[in-house]
């Protein structure tokens, strides 16, 4: 997919970038820090870095154009601590301001998606405060609205089992 200048933005897992973990945790704490008053950039940087593994949940994948990171999207076991019969999560979703609206986010959420139907895992979740349109746009389906650590959320959930591709290898999830 084309950057604002024309350039190719590509789809990456984390593991072959793990230069980028530092500037992940700075773009994870300023957008969503209120919802984890307990990280630090150094906390979250380790978390982040738990997430290099292709074979089991967690993971992250990375949108770079060139070399320099524009996006972010990962998969954890648990991401609503009040839902934790619900596993796996889409989680962490970002686009850098001048990147989005170019498919950048569709992408990174098709990247996770992709990764966690070849776990054969047959649902995954999300939560999100204003970002529903463009879930629904991509197959997700509203759960439930619900107050989560102060904020209004929509708990979103995606079949994986309707999926023609479906993965065949067994998934680990890590807490």
């Amino acid at each position: 997919m084309p950057d604002p200048n024309g350039n190719s933005v590509t789809i990456e897992h984390l593991a072959d970038h793990v230069e980028t973990i530092p500037q992940l945790a700075t773009w994870l704490l300023a957008e969503w820090g209120h919802l984890l008053p307990q990280e630090t950039p150094a906390s979250m940087a380790a978390i982040i870095a738990g997430r290099t593994d292709r074979t089991r949940v967690p993971q992250t994948f990375v949108a770079l154009d060139g070399d320099r990171p524009v996006g972010m999207a990962s998969v954890e076991a648990h991401d609503m601590v009040t839902r934790p019969e619900l596993t796996p999560w889409l989680s962490g979703v970002y686009v850098l301001p001048e990147y989005r609206r170019l498919g950048v986010g569709s992408q990174l959420v098709e990247a996770v998606v992709d990764a966690v139907a070849a776990l054969n895992v047959d649902f995954l979740y999300l939560f999100t405060p204003d970002q529903m349109p463009f879930y629904r746009r991509m197959g997700w389906q509203d759960m439930e609205s619900v107050t989560y650590r102060g904020v209004r959320v929509v708990i979103m959930s995606y079949d994986l089992r309707k999926r023609p591709d479906r993965g065949v290898g067994v998934v680990t999830l890590q807490a």
